[in-house]
Parts: structure tokens; C-alpha cells; sequence
């Protein structure tokens, strides 16, 4: 007897776009999807050279400057000229007398010729997120103090030398 069931019909291969994934997945699959329209835009491939800014010119220059956009040629993805935005002139000139430098990192990072030269821009560069710092733990005080303070009539004056003593305990334990 002759199989009668008809062939499964092949489904086309979805893309990386079209694919769902269940449970968890490291941030840096999705946020792809939605940051290389916009790096592109500005001739960054996925956007590697903006994050990796700081790894490629060093924590020096990158605090002073950052990546704008690369023009390349038309029809060509090699020798481009890369747009820097510095937030002085005086550090401008610095960056200007490494440029040699500067793009034989980032050539490096990319393993071909992908920039050329640089052009630099100036203006104020976006503030980096400060890290808040966590309060002080509070210094307590032994029972010996409290019961000293505790002799003190002035409610004031009794305030002030526990603060002072806090403080004391405090910078004893930094140190």
C-alpha cells in the first residue's frame, strides 16, 4: 500500500530577526535589532567602535573624545574618515598629534584600512554616569561614652559631642 500522507511543506528559514527565544538571553542578541539601524545610519557596523571606544584609544582619550560617525567613500566600506567629537581645543591638538596612532588602533581593532583620517569636532561631550557612593556606616559608640554623655546637663552641648564622637569613630575606621 502506497504512503498517503502528504510531505510535510518546508517552511523558509527564518532569520535572526524573526526567531523567538524562550528562558534567558544575554541583552547585547536583542539590542542588536534595534541599534544597528541606528549605528548604521551614522556609518558605525553594530555600533562595536562606540562601545568599544574606551578599549581601543585608551581611557585617556576616550574621556575627551568620542566617536561620531564614519563616512566612507561611495561604494566602498575602507578608508574612511572618521568624525571625533572633542570636548577642547587644547585636548584637539593632542589628538591631532596622535592621529597616527589613533588609527592604527582602531585599524587594528577592525583588521583592515576602515579609516583613513580623522576629523576632529568640538563641543561638550555627554556626561558619564557618576556612581553614587554609599553612605558611611554610622559609628556607634561604646557604653563607656554614652554613659559619660549621659552626665552631661546641656541636652545641646550633649548632641554636638555625640555627633563628634560618631565622626571620630568614623574616620578611625576609614583609615
Amino acid at each position: 500500500m502506497p504512503n498517503t500522507k502528504p510531505a510535510p511543506a518546508k517552511q523558509p528559514p527564518k532569520s535572526d530577526d524573526d526567531r523567538r527565544v524562550y528562558g534567558m538571553v544575554s541583552i547585547a542578541v536583542p539590542s542588536q535589532r534595534v541599534t544597528r539601524p541606528v549605528f548604521g545610519k551614522h556609518g558605525f557596523a553594530g555600533g562595536a567602535l562606540v562601545v568599544d571606544w574606551p578599549a581601543i584609544v585608551g581611557s585617556a582619550i576616550a574621556s575627551h573624545a568620542m566617536p561620531i560617525r564614519i563616512r566612507f567613500p561611495p561604494k566602498e566600506r575602507s578608508e574612511g574618515t572618521l568624525v571625533v567629537k572633542v570636548d577642547s581645543g587644547a585636548f584637539a591638538l593632542e589628538v591631532q598629534h596622535l592621529e597616527p596612532l589613533i588609527l592604527e588602533r582602531i585599524n587594528g581593532y577592525f583588521g583592515w584600512k576602515a579609516v583613513a583620517r580623522l576629523k576632529l569636532m568640538q563641543g561638550p561631550l555627554p556626561e558619564a554616569p557618576h556612581k553614587a557612593k554609599p553612605p558611611p556606616p554610622k559609628a556607634e559608640l561604646d557604653a563607656g561614652t554614652l554613659a559619660r554623655l549621659a552626665e552631661v546637663e546641656d541636652p545641646d552641648l550633649r548632641e554636638v559631642l555625640t555627633r563628634l564622637g560618631r565622626r571620630i569613630g568614623e574616620s578611625l575606621t576609614k583609615s
